[in-house]
């Protein structure tokens, strides 16, 4: 009981002399935050190249678009929410196809497909009117290649490239890759 009594009247005599109680100190030697690891896909990151097969078995690259403003567009035949976006896409691509832009000259799409079927594939095309030259698929459906080097987990979804293949924007759909696309006009 004297030991608890003289070690409180001890704290007491420390605290009110204005000196600061330690009780557990870390060793800051020994602590290391882990390496920071960035991952993911990212605005203002280069665009990770694809090259894929298009509908008539020609290689296309994503890389050979470079001095334009790309959407890369990740759909698939069955999903309806990007078959929905299909007409407004058609009137943006004949809107922007040939305009000057800050750092690219017109605009295309890149679409990327995770179907699995080719005959279904097609058909969407033909049956959306998609008139831009680049469509690809690897036929592995979301298990796609292109799809794990993107992180595409769910479709629709987008990324706007300028000419010099840097991400500007993740995800613009509707009046929103319009009002983007103007950001970016000359």
């Amino acid at each position: 009981m004297k030991f608890t009594r003289a070690y409180i009247l001890f704290i007491l005599f420390l605290w009110s002399s204005g000196t600061e109680l330690v009780f557990a100190q870390q060793n800051e030697d020994i602590i290391l935050e882990p390496a920071r690891v960035e991952r993911g896909i990212h605005i203002g990151q280069e665009a990770k190249d694809l090259v894929f097969e298009s509908p008539t078995g020609e290689m296309i690259a994503l890389s050979s678009l470079r001095g334009q403003m790309v959407l890369i567009d990740f759909w698939a035949s069955w999903c309806g929410p990007c078959r929905r976006q299909h007409p407004h896409m058609r009137q943006v691509y004949h809107k922007y196809k040939d305009q000057e832009f800050k750092n690219g000259t017109g605009f295309t799409i890149f679409s990327v497909s995770l179907d699995k079927n080719k005959e279904n594939w097609i058909a969407a095309i033909e049956q959306d009117t998609l008139e831009w030259e680049s469509h690809v698929s690897d036929l592995k459906g979301i298990k796609s290649i292109a799809a794990q080097r993107y992180e595409v987990n769910s479709i629709p979804v987008n990324f706007l490239l300028d000419g010099n293949g840097i991400i500007l924007a993740v995800g613009q759909r509707g009046s929103y890759l319009e009002k983007k696309l103007q950001e970016y006009l000359k």
